[in-house]
């Protein structure tokens, strides 16, 4: 939403002080420009990034409007759902866990938890670990040096299409000035035309001047920025998983372990102490 709001306050704010100094709309609308540029754009970053990142530039961009799905909500049904998990392995045993990650999508235990079951990345991330338990993996140490692996090498595979999407913005007024050198260099072929066409082609051609930049600086720029942030969040929310984990294998009460999973999180999104206590004192028994 606020990336909906934020173009149209750039829009609104580059078009409205144009037409209000007296400029006509007319002259903006140069359709060849953009396809030079845009066109130009979209093919530099086809041969610049591998077949998966091309693939995912729209699921990016709906990401990017939704914005980041890890909320305060979100991060209260994590806690809860972990707290249940280690209550269980503390009852019953590490092996009580077998079941539960071996059919993730039939368990009883996930299905309490919708935002997080339906997260099949995020799923997939704790039963790896939660199935190394039962086999009997019981150094932290060594468990978090493989979970920074994974959690680093995801970040990375996922922040490529912003990468990408920055990268292509820092070309855009590179491909403004192609855009308006062959404008200049159609208005030299009607360099006899009277003074009002020739100032209607000088004008087109610094349209694209004005595009590049516009595009590079007030959409692609901040697009690459917050996808790299929405993209972070995913990390943390990963990190805060991997908090809990070792707090468990550490030997730690289940109360305990989600604290030390809760303190790693951004006040923005952080339950109080209390409040993650009131959710787990009220779950319903395994």
């Amino acid at each position: 939403m606020f990336v909906i709001i934020g173009m149209i306050v750039v829009l609104g704010s580059v078009i409205g002080g144009y037409v209000g100094n007296g400029g006509e709309i007319g002259v903006l609308i140069q359709p060849f420009e953009w396809i030079i540029i845009l066109g130009a754009a979209i093919g530099s970053f086809i041969i610049g990034n591998p077949k998966d990142v091309v693939l995912g530039l729209g699921k990016a961009m709906g990401t990017m409007i939704k914005g980041s799905r890890f909320d305060k909500a979100a991060y209260v049904e994590l806690l809860s759902m972990l707290y249940s998990v280690f209550k269980l392995a503390k009852t019953k045993g590490d092996l009580a866990l077998e079941s539960h990650v071996e059919k993730p999508d039939e368990s009883p235990l996930f299905q309490r938890f919708p935002k997080f079951s339906a997260d099949h990345h995020t799923r997939e991330f704790l039963c790896d670990y939660l199935r190394l338990l039962t086999l009997g993996t019981n150094n932290a140490h060594e468990v978090e040096s493989i979970i920074d692996a994974e959690i680093e090498a995801h970040h990375h595979h996922i922040s490529l299409i912003a990468n990408a999407i920055t990268t292509m913005s820092d070309a855009m007024p590179a491909l403004g000035i192609v855009a308006a050198v062959l404008g200049v260099i159609h208005t030299m072929g009607s360099i006899t035309e009277p003074p009002e066409v020739l100032g209607h082609l000088i004008g087109a051609a610094l349209c694209g001047t004005f595009m590049g930049v516009l595009l590079s600086y007030g959409f692609f720029a901040p697009f690459g920025r917050i996808l790299d942030l929405i993209y972070k969040t995913e990390s943390e929310y990963l990190n805060c998983i991997k908090a809990c984990l070792l707090a468990h294998m550490m030997g730690y009460a289940p109360q305990v372990s989600v604290e030390f999973g809760r303190k790693t999180l951004a006040h923005h999104v952080r339950p109080s102490f209390a409040e993650l206590e009131e959710v787990v004192t009220n779950l319903p028994p395994d």
